[in-house]
């Protein structure tokens, strides 16, 4: 991830800090019907969700996800595909895995994947999310919104922020994607896609300064 790559100031990590444990939801892992890994630039994902699937936690494994401007060059055949494939390389079988390949956001993620479980016969009550650690919050709130009857459960690898940004490589582009996200976190209710959530007024605060420095390249416009 070279695209947006430029230096950060510690002050700037401290802010982006903030924002990331504020997208971390805490819920406490346990069995669901279901889990719907969203595709993204971050392979790990993948990684988690076959953990997860090989810890008994769910028989089923959606794996969403089409291409977007972060993962076209990443995942040229499309971000579940190449998610799919990591999965059963790592010995997740073919049998419990659901290919959803078009999906290009959040709420087309959890529409088209809940339409996929459904045309398979499988019957959800509970549903795990799996995401990138900054895309905890965003997805509750999408899947808490189209898929209001669902128990929910959120989860995405457990690591601290600093190995995060070491496994991107890139701290700027990861920044830019925090600060997008907690945009959508505060603006999509007003718009109809997410339910509304709390926003403490630090993590406002350090929001705005990133912005204010240049850290937008991930905003929905």
């Amino acid at each position: 991830m070279t695209a947006h790559r430029r230096a950060v100031t510690e002050d700037q990590r401290a802010d982006a800090l903030l924002i990331w444990n504020h997208h971390l939801v805490g819920h406490r892992l346990r069995p669901c019907s279901a889990a719907i890994a969203l595709g993204s630039h971050d392979l790990g994902v993948a990684t988690y969700a076959s953990e997860l699937y090989h810890a008994g936690l769910f028989p089923v494994l959606v794996l969403s996800g089409g291409n977007s401007p972060t993962t076209k060059d990443v995942f040229p055949r499309g971000e579940a595909v190449h998610f799919a494939e990591h999965a059963m390389e790592l010995g997740v079988p073919e049998s419990a895995i659901i290919l959803e390949p078009h999906a290009a956001n959040t709420g087309q993620n959890i529409g088209y994947s809940r339409a996929a479980l459904a045309e398979a016969g499988v019957e959800v009550t509970s549903l795990l999310l799996i995401s990138k650690p900054y895309m905890e919050r965003r997805s509750f709130a999408t899947a808490r919104r189209l898929w209001p009857e669902a128990d929910l459960v959120c989860a995405s690898k457990p690591q601290s922020f600093d190995e995060y940004l070491k496994s991107i490589g890139d701290e700027g582009f990861v920044i830019d994607m925090i600060v997008g996200d907690l945009q959508r976190v505060i603006e999509y209710p007003a718009r109809g896609f997410a339910v509304a959530q709390d926003v403490p007024a630090d993590v406002q605060a350090a929001y705005r300064r990133l912005l204010a420095a240049g850290f937008d390249k991930h905003l929905a416009r």
